[in-house]
This record gives C-alpha cells, sequence and structure tokens, in this order.
C-alpha cells in the first residue's frame, strides 16, 4: 500500500495501517496523539511516558486514545529498546531532549523510521 503520510515519495509499510510510537508527555504530544487517533490508517498508538489526556477516551468518540509506556524520555537507549521491542511503523518525536540526544541517530542506525532532526540539526532548537 502506497502511504499517504510520506509526502516525500512513496513508502511500503507492512500493511494497510500503520502502528504509530508518539515520544513525550506534553500537550504537543496530546495533540498528536488526538490527530493520529482520527485517522483510520492508524492501528495503534503508543506513547512513551505519555500522561492522562494522551490514555483517555475521547468524549466524543469510542476510540481509546494511546497505550502508554513508561520510559524516561531523555534515556534515549531505553527508547530504543522500546521501539525494537514494538516495532513501530514510525516515531514521531515531540520533545527537543531526545532530539538533542541524538534519538533519531540511533534509529536510523536501526532501521526504525523517525520524524525528527539528527542530533547535529537538533542542536539548534535545543540552544
Amino acid at each position: 500500500m502506497r502511504s499517504r503520510v510520506d509526502s516525500g515519495g512513496t513508502c511500503d509499510y507492512r500493511g494497510p495501517t500503520v502502528k504509530i510510537l508518539v515520544v513525550g508527555s506534553g500537550g504537543r504530544e496530546h495533540a498528536l496523539v488526538w490527530r493520529l487517533r482520527q485517522s483510520p490508517e492508524v492501528e495503534k498508538i503508543w506513547c512513551a511516558p505519555g500522561n492522562g489526556g494522551t490514555t483517555g477516551i475521547d468524549e466524543n468518540s469510542a476510540e481509546n486514545g494511546a497505550e502508554c509506556a513508561s520510559v524516561n524520555v531523555d534515556d534515549v537507549n531505553s527508547l530504543v529498546a522500546l521501539a525494537e521491542r514494538l516495532k513501530p511503523d514510525l516515531t514521531v518525536v515531540g520533545p527537543e531532549g531526545p532530539l538533542v540526544a541524538g534519538i533519531r541517530d540511533k534509529f536510523e542506525c536501526r532501521k526504525i523510521r523517525l520524524v525528527g532532526p539528527s542530533r547535529r540539526d537538533a542542536r539548534l532548537e535545543g540552544t
């Protein structure tokens, strides 16, 4: 199946739906989970570590939010281990901390898709 999520060209996912890992626990991540949950292409969402809002049930929908995984967002190695265990089709990083710590670089080495800048490029936001 061709993905409508990737506007940079065609990208084949493992199936007709995608599983997404959202890294972070703030309002930005809550908004991402809320919007991603509305897509029929999204089968599963995990949020690491998430918050009460990301796990809740939308009052206007019977759909559950994200399943939260207890992990420290500043511990990139733990996030890599989590992603290797969950096998998401895509990871979206909200906070700058893991980006500045090089999460994208480590995910790329393991062929795990991630939205976010490299460690070198993330320094701009982190300064």
